[in-house]
């Protein structure tokens, strides 16, 4: 090449007026596999988890669905792209935590086959994440579907398999598979085994530290040790054990969840049947009902009421009855 040709070709480069084919794309995907290019995405979505995850916070279950909708949106699209093996895992815990958050929910609205769905998405996301702790809480709050329909069967099962992925080590998702095999057990007539479990989960929850023992969905704070626990002696017919449980629950703070407080006064609707005052016991059980919001009438609670309503003698079924129809 003589001076003149090269010299301008020079001058061409300096001037940039030729730019070669594709060579921004090339910098963008370099910047990419160097900084990643869906951590803005994967940051939002850890954080969603950690929003989501608080809990109801006076908003019914169907405002919460709601809210989570662009997030699942958000989740799906993301989870289809390519990833490194170490995002991938972090990106498969989080996406266990949200679907599991979206079962929790579905189970409070008592859409059973939904909740069972997501429970089974959660699991399998968190079986790919390779993290033990969230697959024995998902595990753990998937054997609360059938623990609160009906099947305690296999809500034992699933609370047995949540022990064994939670190991030995205090965690939130051990204390609470003790209390719901606590539950199961207790439904199904073993009471030798429902209080081993109600021992098992009061010694977990002692050694809990202050992140396991949270108030949010994903730990197990002492509100929600003393709400299982209730229902465990309830269904044991244990009644002072349960009304001691109810008083310690509703103790721990001012303004417990309208879910929660309903739970706990049907217990105590359940435990006056059983000690013998089944007038009494519908009574409370219809008024709770009649103060209960429209949100909450189709879910968790109708089964508890339904369930005291089976076991009221007939005689003192027509004002629970009543209530239940309006």
């Amino acid at each position: 090449m003589d001076r003149r040709r090269f010299l301008g070709a020079a001058a061409v480069a300096a001037s940039g007026a030729v730019a070669l084919p594709g060579i921004a794309e090339v910098r963008r995907g370099i910047d990419a596999a160097l900084s990643g290019s869906d951590a803005g995405d994967l940051a939002y979505l850890e954080g969603a988890f950690e929003r989501h995850r608080g809990g109801y916070r006076g908003r019914s279950p169907g405002e919460v669905l709601a809210e989570m909708r662009g997030d699942l949106d958000l989740l799906r699209d993301v989870l289809t792209r390519p990833h490194a093996a170490g995002v991938r895992a972090d990106l498969a815990r989080t996406a266990a935590g949200i679907t599991g958050l979206v079962a929790i929910i579905q189970h409070d609205r008592s859409d059973q086959r939904d909740a069972h769905g997501w429970f089974a998405t959660a699991e399998g996301a968190a079986r790919e994440s390779g993290d033990r702790e969230m697959l024995a809480w998902a595990l753990a709050r998937h054997a609360m579907v059938p623990l609160n329909y009906g099947a305690p069967k296999a809500a034992a099962d699933l609370a047995t398999r949540a022990r064994g992925e939670a190991g030995s080590k205090p965690s939130a998702a051990a204390a609470l598979a003790a209390a719901v095999h606590a539950r199961a057990a207790a439904s199904l007539g073993d009471h030798d085994s429902a209080l081993r479990s109600v021992a098992d989960a009061r010694t977990i929850a002692k050694h809990l530290d202050r992140t396991q023992a949270a108030d949010t969905w994903f730990g197990y704070p002492p509100q929600k040790h003393h709400v299982h626990l209730s229902q465990a002696f309830t269904l044991l017919g244990r009644t002072r054990e349960a009304y001691a449980e109810q008083e310690a629950a509703l103790a721990l703070t001012r303004t417990p969840s309208v879910m929660t407080r309903a739970l706990l006064e049907m217990d105590a609707a359940t435990c006056l049947n059983v000690d013998g005052d089944p007038s009494a016991a519908a009574g409370k059980a219809a008024a709770v009902w009649q103060h209960l919001p429209h949100a909450y009438r189709n879910g968790l609670v109708r089964t508890r009421a339904e369930a005291l309503h089976h076991a009221l003698p007939e005689a003192a079924r027509p004002h629970l009855t009543e209530a239940l129809a309006s």
